[in-house]
């Protein structure tokens, strides 16, 4: 399955590179409707560098999600792959374009639902407007950063 979000920033591409290598980027892209603690930090300029994060799905069961970084290409794109956790699979590309007002913020999700077939039949009721929510509110304080500079 496929999930992308898209967004205008009126930054320069090396700006919203910039604001995903902060220390604390990760922190402050967690929706405050998230239950998740990082475990341990990724440096996202490292490839084959980890980050583990906890998190109860559904409010419920406990979760540890490792994603390893397996590109980066500044200011174009990084990428993390789920090594393990909640999904079957999980590839997240993380691009920044030029842009004529600025750059594009595109996230690119390939994923594979925890229960294939059952989740597959799920995912447009459950996992999506959870990414779509969760995204729209990343897109928002990475936008806030860059352009209120």
């Amino acid at each position: 399955m496929k999930f992308i979000k898209e967004s205008v920033i009126k930054a320069a591409q090396e700006r919203v590179f910039a604001f995903h290598e902060l220390p604390d980027a990760f922190e402050r892209l967690i929706p405050p409707w998230e239950s998740a603690k990082i475990v341990q930090k990724a440096d996202i300029s490292k490839v084959g560098s980890r980050a583990i994060i906890e998190q109860k799905l559904f409010g419920i069961f406990s979760s540890r999600w490792v994603a390893e970084h397996t590109a980066y290409d500044p200011p174009r794109m990084f990428e993390d792959v789920q090594i393990s956790g909640p999904f079957h699979s999980w590839r997240h590309r993380h691009i920044i374009e030029p842009h004529e007002d600025g750059a594009i913020l595109r996230d690119e999700i390939e994923y594979t639902p925890p229960i294939p077939f059952f989740g597959a039949l799920a995912a447009p009721l459950v996992i999506t407007p959870k990414l779509e929510k969760m995204f729209e509110y990343r897109h928002q304080v990475t936008k806030e950063w860059c352009e209120n500079a």
